[in-house]
């Protein structure tokens, strides 16, 4: 053998070390359900074919001269090679249309016309045997080559700009990654050609599309970051990259949301490691109904499936499928369970029609009377509405369209003004008035109700600050409190520097804590309340008798003022357990020694029956509404 012969049988070999890398390692990765997937595969085995056929060529011509059956050999390897090479460039045509996201969009003609040319390239080197058309070999064994080799390489050449003009026709469809690897495909791909174009001896093309081939596997076929461990489900990070994938690419597709509605309560009953393997069990079972690879696990509550092109059709029905295996008990180490779900449907663009909608429906819980039921259409305007009020949070921060009303509070003996609750309120130019038990669990969904909490702390400050409300007689002036504020690191020091920054009197600050609140945490809270009220500050505990009640929370913490909340009045003019339950309330904190609000005042009748049980203070709509602060100080004028 010449040095040229062994370069070239290393060229072959290493293409072939190549390739078999690639399918082991696919195999082993056992993601092998997309047509994507297929596809891969089958150009891996176009090029596996072609590095083994070219390795017996290179080895047969050596001795094809004085041995009749090498020569056969070579014939034989080199008409597989060309039947083989001859499906490269359109296959690859097809995994570009499949990793950009368009394979449902063809239709049955567009894909057998798009065949056509390589059909035609096949059965010309099915016939060359016969024919001679593509090459022939001469006695002495000199390659030549036929005037169909012509036609073969310029339908390749079609094929590969076909593909790279889908590729750039759907360049935003893809990932940045994705689009540097199938590039770089390319690049290897048009070297390989130039170099063995001009240079004919050394045939290399075969090595540089295997290196290209393991890059595509390295970065497209390998799913490892797409894929969420404990489901080997796809993940929430392969969700939005396809959802932008396919809303980029203008696909019409639809989105199955399934939502554990009660996961919370199963964990707490059954613990997280049943609970992981409870989620195990949903995602085995949607894959009965599914393919793999139109499943995601989005968030811990949340599966979501997609359906695109001939499945959207059968989307509804599956849906209802799902819903219906949910009536039944999940068992698990002999113990059943049931597993509460919701499922909303949006079809895309119709419906819903960006990437942050789709994460919107996943995430967001679903209304407690969607529980085993399917929304869909016309039922998801809720989370339109919930994408629009967080729209009008984030514009109401930057172009302040929040406000501060005021509620008054009065002292029960000569209903003398005693201070006021501090109230948000948000003034959008789209939605108009949006009410806070609508903005305000979004803004903490969004982790923005920090930034309301310090806006009515400031503007509280800079009431106070003012001299106003001293002026007015007021004692203290309430500001809520949210769960997530308080309990977070650097909370002290945060509200010490903005009521510092202002100058406002501490005293005239009182900090209100849902009970809910102060049963969660009591060692973090009784810490909090204890360093701000040695600042000067007061804490209240609002809406006690709401259903949260815990004596814990009152022995545990130190407050001020505890508020009764509205219910617990209204409960005793119905009834005489009613009236049990407020005298045992205000006897129980009287007993504690704190002081006692009530809220939900309405009537002189009740201002009666409270002073017979001898509270300190009353709020409610008898006195005012909550209203602006101008308003506000014509309110406690009178």
């Amino acid at each position: 053998m010449n040095d040229m012969t062994m370069f070239r049988l290393a060229c072959y070999s290493g293409a072939l070390l190549v390739v078999i890398t690639v399918f082991v390692y696919t195999v082993l990765q056992t993601r092998l359900d997309k047509p994507q997937n297929k596809l891969y595969i089958m150009i891996a085995g176009i090029i596996f074919c072609n590095s083994v056929s070219e390795i017996v060529c290179t080895i047969s011509i050596i001795y094809a001269a004085d041995s009749a059956a090498a020569f056969n050999v070579l014939l034989i390897a080199q008409n597989i090679y060309f039947i083989a090479h001859s499906l490269l460039a359109p296959t690859l045509g097809y995994y570009v249309i499949a990793v950009v996201g368009k394979s449902e969009k063809y239709t049955k003609l567009q894909y057998l016309l798009y065949a056509m040319p390589y059909i035609l390239c096949e059965l010309i080197c099915l016939s060359n045997p016969v024919l001679h058309w593509v090459f022939t070999y001469d006695e002495n064994v000199q390659f030549h080559r036929g005037f169909a080799e012509t036609a073969i390489y310029i339908s390749s050449a079609a094929y590969l700009l076909y593909s790279l003009v889908t590729l750039f026709v759907s360049w935003n469809a893809i990932t940045s990654i994705r689009r540097r690897s199938l590039g770089f495909f390319f690049l290897l791909i048009f070297i390989g050609i130039i170099i063995q174009l001009f240079f004919v001896n050394i045939k290399c093309e075969l090595f540089f599309e295997s290196l290209a081939l393991f890059g595509i596997m390295l970065t497209i076929e390998n799913e490892d970051s797409r894929i969420d461990v404990d489901t080997g489900i796809y993940n929430r990070s392969a969700f939005k990259m396809d959802l932008n994938s396919y809303i980029a690419g203008k696909q019409h597709f639809c989105v199955l949301c399934i939502k554990i509605t009660n996961l919370e309560t199963i964990q707490r009953v059954t613990g997280s490691v049943n609970t992981d393997s409870y989620i195990k069990m949903i995602g085995n079972f949607l894959k009965t109904k599914v393919h793999v690879y139109n499943i995601y696990h989005v968030n811990p509550m949340t599966y979501a499936i997609t359906f695109l092109g001939s499945s959207i059709p059968n989307s509804e029905n599956i849906a209802y499928e799902i819903l219906e295996r949910f009536e039944s008990p999940w068992k698990l180490n002999d113990t059943e369970i049931i597993l509460n779900a919701a499922a909303e449907l949006a079809e895309i663009p119709s419906v819903l029609s960006k990437t942050e909608e789709l994460i919107y429906l996943a995430d967001t819980p679903a209304p407690a009377a969607a529980e085993n039921t399917l929304l869909k259409g016309k039922d998801l305007n809720y989370l339109l509405r919930r994408i629009a009020v967080e729209h009008a949070i984030h514009r109401g921060i930057e172009e302040n369209n929040f406000e501060v009303f005021y509620q008054p509070t009065y002292c029960l003996d000569g209903l003398r003004i005693h201070g006021a609750e501090a109230l948000i309120r948000l003034h959008d130019p789209d939605l108009g008035n949006v009410f806070p038990d609508e903005f305000i669990p979004a803004a903490e969904q969004m982790g923005m109700i920090d930034d309301l909490d310090e806006f009515v702390l400031a503007e509280v400050c800079r009431f106070i600050k003012s001299g106003v409300p001293s002026e007015k007689g007021m004692d203290s002036i309430n500001v809520n409190l949210s769960v997530i504020q308080c309990m977070r690191p650097g909370f002290v020091n945060r509200v010490l520097e903005i009521v510092d920054s202002i100058g406002a009197d501490k005293a005239m600050i009182n900090f209100e804590i849902t009970e809910s609140v102060s049963a969660s945490d009591y060692r973090i809270l009784s810490s909090v309340v204890k360093s701000l009220k040695s600042s000067g500050f007061m804490f209240s505990m609002d809406d006690y008798g709401t259903g949260y009640s815990n004596m814990q929370a009152i022995f545990s913490i130190d407050f001020d003022i505890v508020k009764i909340d509205k219910s617990i009045l209204w409960g005793a003019e119905k009834s005489e357990m009613g009236m049990i339950i407020l005298a045992n309330s205000v006897n129980m904190i009287k007993q504690m020694k704190r002081k006692i609000l009530v809220e939900g005042v309405e009537t002189k009748e009740q201002i009666d029956l409270l002073a017979g049980f001898g509270v300190d203070y009353l709020q409610g709509y008898y006195f005012s509404k909550p209203v602006p602060k101008d308003k506000f100080l014509e309110v406690i004028s009178v």
